[in-house]
């Protein structure tokens, strides 16, 4: 988990973003063009980093929009279900255009703290493919997915990792970053099994460097919604 510690990009001040944009945005600078906007539907500018894709990206190329299970055995993950809906958009002269055809992919570790196709010191779990998947967004900019809550591992806070990628005019572009979870719903969700046999985890959010980095700002508005969880989340790229 050695990359996994390792923030990457810069915050923009908000007057930059404003520079930018004009008063209807927000704006982050990554390593990568393009940069991303991420704007929560409650709030009227926020200012996101983009973060280090970690150890665990494999690109499977599983086009699916319920990731819960593993195509390799057709086994469910065990935990609480949540949709996710990332809304990706174009970003310029301060409005916002939904981008369609664009490629999300998400990765999570599951209940027990382990991400599939990996090695690692606490487990291995080679040649499945349970919690990863892509969606291509639709006209109106939506990516959707199913998947559950995700689970902790020692050294990091809870968290959900997406990558955006595509190609605009034959130019590819790429972004990376993570999404967390409010200390407090995580803490309810943790009191349910799976998730309470494993005990009290190690870190919260205040506790992870790299959600010191900016997490704050890739907070997800989670929900309780029938039997699990719901969230949404606005992204946007900025070609510039």
């Amino acid at each position: 988990m050695k990359d996994d510690d390792r923030p990457r990009g810069r915050l923009m001040k908000r007057r930059e973003a404003l520079a930018l944009l004009g008063t209807g945005g927000v704006a982050l600078l990554g390593g990568h063009a393009p940069s991303l906007f991420a704007v929560p539907p409650a709030l009227a500018c926020v200012a996101s980093p983009e973060q280090t894709e970690g150890p665990y990206f494999v690109d499977e190329r599983l086009n699916r929009p319920d990731i819960r299970s593993d195509p390799v055995d057709g086994t469910m993950r065990e935990g609480v279900a949540l949709t996710l809906s990332l809304l990706i958009s174009s970003v310029g002269a301060g409005k916002c255009s939904p981008l369609a055809g664009a490629t999300v992919d998400i990765w999570h570790c599951d209940a027990a703290g382990a991400y599939s196709d990996a090695r690692d010191p606490g487990f291995n779990t080679l040649g499945k493919k349970f919690l990863r998947g892509y969606q291509l967004t639709d006209a109106t900019g939506s990516a959707r997915f199913t998947t559950i809550y995700p689970g902790w591992y020692d050294g990091r806070t809870v968290h959900l990792h997406f990558k955006v990628r595509g190609a605009i005019a034959a130019k590819r572009y790429e972004f990376t970053s993570q999404l967390y979870f409010d200390d407090a719903f995580t803490d309810r969700v943790y009191a349910r099994d799976p998730y309470a046999r494993r005990g009290r985890r190690t870190v919260r959010n205040a506790g992870d460097g790299i959600f010191r980095g900016g997490g704050s700002r890739l907070m997800l508005p989670v929900v309780e919604r029938d039997a699990g969880y719901a969230a949404t989340f606005n992204v946007g790229l900025a070609f510039v």
